[in-house]
């Protein structure tokens, strides 16, 4: 009976994906938190109130801007409505001890909102954008700003396009199919692939597009695809397809005939739910390191599909009727939220472009929890609350990360930044929290004992604990103080279910979170 469940347990192992040395990876220590600025004035008939669901760094942008260390400017989708873009600087961020976005810096107009798609779309139910910056490619002579613009429903419709920097005259073209595949899957953030990973792994594609659709209609998890627009011969015409298209990631199968992906248990990212809303991506580098980055919202505890105030909706009727406001907003809603980043081992992504793993079995090797970073974090239910995180753009220059944190500021959106593998930096009379690291757990699969590594950046109050999927607390490892230093430990899950087991590691500036797997 021993060597039988050791067989299982190795065949399990062995049916992971494939991850590659830990040194190769980023790591959620590595993102030093910096702090956040605000958004200007509304400008060109539009505003930022309800926004942040689309944002690019620019690397161009303001060059007679200060020497600040944060070169650029950001280009962004403003109000739900208009879905006009505009060019912001971006002011040194600050952190705020007591959230208030009067603490913060505020941002400066570089170029009025604009509608850069030329009313190619017209009025969108629940709005989808996406927007990145790559330099020319092709035949190209300039740089491009690549769009898409999606909806709550739609099938197969034409949704990408591209339009120069220069919002007063962007000379839009456009809108294309992205292939045959499904719109669930591929019109939400858009973000560019390091070319020389994309040299190397997909043919030299390097704008990816992808989407997160609830309800499992886009599968069961995140999906991106790798593209290269500008290898086709004829994209001028409007409603042509972007054939040079290869998808990395997609948790089930894209039937072309059908309105939704395929899904099946087998074929979905761990700890999956439906009431999850990824709406932020992009790929972060630091040397030979990287990661594939999603920012957006866990939803934790007890999920269901109807009002905030725990009316469910039936499949079938009779329907119940319409709670009134503040719980008439129906949708996916959860007993609580947890916004945080997954982290993807590129290597695993390579591995789905060479056919050694399915799109659907990458699995993130790490998450973070930056709940305690927001202003406003979303646990009231006057908020649609899965939507507290919007975009995520990378400046790979200067190893930046920014990330939209949606109605933060009254109505409009305030921008969070990180810094990646750089020394401790003070901004303005604030000093960032120091970051702490969680490896992963040794070995995973395990059955029962684990070890578990853990390093302090200083000394100070550590909480070790594990939890289950719904967030409920197995057990305490460690509640004191310790000093600065690298601990291990071993856990013994003696007594517990297999199944999917959180490692958490909170200090009073930061929430680690790892993934264990107990199989028995």
């Amino acid at each position: 009976m021993k060597m039988k469940k050791m067989i299982i347990v190795l065949i399990c192992f062995l049916m992971l994906p494939a991850f590659s040395l830990q040194a190769q990876r980023i790591e959620p220590g590595d993102l030093h938190y910096i702090g956040a600025f605000r958004l200007p004035d509304g400008s060109g008939g539009s505003d930022w109130n309800y926004s942040g669901m689309a944002m690019t760094w620019y690397p161009q942008g303001d060059a007679d801007g200060p020497d600040d260390g944060f070169p650029g400017s950001l280009f962004a989708v403003g109000h739900d409505h208009q879905q006009f873009v505009s060019e912001i600087s971006i002011p040194p961020p600050v952190i705020s001890p007591s959230k208030n976005p009067a603490d913060l810096p505020v941002a400066r107009t570089l170029q009025p909102f604009a509608e850069i798609t030329a009313g190619m779309f017209g009025y969108l139910e629940m709005p989808t954008p996406g927007l990145a910056w790559l330099p020319a490619k092709g035949d190209q002579s300039s740089g491009k700003l690549y769009w898409c613009r999606g909806q709550h429903i739609q099938y197969q419709e034409p949704t990408h396009g591209w339009c120069e920097t220069d919002l007063s005259n962007p000379r839009s073209v456009g809108p294309w199919y992205f292939g045959d595949h499904n719109n669930y899957t591929t019109c939400d953030y858009l973000f560019d692939i390091p070319q020389r990973w994309a040299d190397e792994n997909v043919n030299g594609y390097s704008l990816a597009s992808g989407r997160w659709r609830e309800g499992i209609w886009s599968g069961m998890g995140p999906a991106f695809y790798a593209s290269a627009p500008w290898l086709e011969e004829e994209l001028s015409p409007a409603d042509s397809t972007i054939s040079a298209t290869i998808p990395l990631l997609l948790y089930g199968i894209d039937d072309p005939a059908l309105p939704e992906i395929v899904t099946h248990d087998s074929m979905k990212m761990n700890d999956y739910n439906p009431g999850d809303q990824w709406t932020g991506a992009c790929w972060l580098t630091a040397g030979d390191r990287s990661a594939l980055l999603f920012a957006g919202t866990r939803a934790v505890g007890n999920t269901w599909y109807g009002y905030s105030d725990g009316t469910v909706w039936p499949e079938e009727g009779p329907w119940p009727p319409v709670p009134e406001w503040p719980h008439d907003n129906r949708g996916f809603w959860s007993d609580s939220i947890s916004a945080r980043f997954l982290f993807y081992d590129t290597d695993d992504l390579a591995a789905v472009a060479r056919g050694d793993l399915n799109s659907y079995q990458p699995q993130p090797y790490a998450v973070l929890d930056i709940n305690h970073l927001l202003f406003d974090p979303g646990y009231g239910i006057t908020r649609y609350k899965r939507f507290n995180l919007g975009a995520a753009c990378f400046d790979r220059e200067n190893g930046l990360l920014y990330v939209m944190e949606r109605q933060a500021d009254e109505e409009k959106s305030l921008v969070h930044v990180w810094r990646l593998r750089g020394e401790s930096t003070r901004i303005g009379d604030h000093k960032e929290p120091d970051c702490h690291l969680l490896l992963q757990n040794y070995p995973n699969p395990f059955n029962p004992r684990t070890r578990i590594e853990y390093r302090l950046s200083v000394p100070g109050h550590v909480h070790l604990s594990i939890l289950d999927v719904l967030g409920q607390q197995c057990a305490v490892l460690v509640d004191r103080v310790q000093t600065r230093g690298v601990y291990k430990m071993s856990w013994n899950a003696r007594g517990l279910a297999s199944g999917t087991y959180i490692i958490q590691l909170k200090t009073a500036g930061q929430l680690v979170l790892r993934r264990a797997v107990l199989i028995r």
